[in-house]
């Protein structure tokens, strides 16, 4: 009976591509940067459209409203981002700071540590004590290793100018989309202009969850989909709220 064909592994495994990986998991995401700028420009950019099409309001407004906010909110979503970038760098280096001290002052002590984060990975007796002297050997590898093992930290976190780029750039780019049918407003019904806004939107939202699917080894219809799920909540949402402060606008 023929067997079913063999799914394919998510990587190879010769030394090279080990290597390879481990160096890449090690570095800081931009591609992270850029879905968090790209999902957050299209959904605040969408749900000013949205806001404007329920408040019944002109296009003109939506337009003046949505890019002011691709620029002003990028640039303050990407300043955001650079400075936890600088902030993930001061904590790395305090922890180094306070890591340094305490094998000056208590060596056994944080021996011990180490001693006590390989028991508990189930390694024991002569293993053990050969891993805790291969480790304190040299000062630099213990140090990275009670970063890493005891407080969690990434060893290379990602460059603060180069993150609030990527952000900045994704959250205008991916922002602008909703908008681009304003353009051609002129040409269209306010119906019209809304509905291709959000088909813009909504493909836009299908192409950043594809994006995070292959970021976080999901399948992509599913991640494209959550996606698409969220942000048009949170549009449907800034339509329902214009559509009930209509009043106020004076529209009705």
């Amino acid at each position: 009976m023929p067997q079913p064909p063999t799914k394919p592994l998510e990587h190879e495994h010769t030394p090279e591509a080990i290597a390879r990986r481990l160096r890449q998991d090690n570095d800081h995401s931009l591609l992270g940067d850029f879905v968090l700028g790209a999902v957050d420009g299209t959904i605040t950019t969408f749900a000013i459209v949205s806001g404007v099409a329920g408040a019944g309001l002109s296009t003109g407004v939506a337009l003046v409203l949505g890019l002011a906010n691709v620029l002003a909110d990028g640039f303050s979503m990407a300043v955001g981002n650079y400075l936890k970038a600088r902030s993930d760098h001061e904590v790395l280096a305090r922890f180094r700071a306070i890591e340094e001290r305490h094998i000056d002052r208590e060596p056994e002590g944080e021996r011990e540590e180490i001693r006590q984060i390989y028991l508990a990975k189930g390694f024991e007796g002569p293993v053990l004590e050969e891993i805790v002297n291969t480790i304190t050997q040299e000062r630099k590898r213990w140090v990275d290793t009670m970063l890493t093992e005891e407080w969690g930290l990434q060893l290379v976190p990602g460059r603060p100018w180069l993150a609030g780029v990527v952000t900045f750039t994704a959250f205008v780019l991916a922002g602008s989309l909703p908008l681009a049918p304003l353009a051609l407003a002129m040409y269209l019904t306010p119906q019209q202009t809304f509905l291709s806004s959000a088909v813009c939107t909504a493909l836009t939202f299908l192409a950043i969850g594809a994006i995070r699917g292959r970021l976080t080894s999901r399948p992509l219809l599913p991640a494209a989909l959550e996606t698409l799920l969220v942000g048009g909540s949170a549009a449907a949402l800034a339509y329902l709220v214009g559509l009930l402060l209509r009043g106020f606008t004076g529209m009705e």
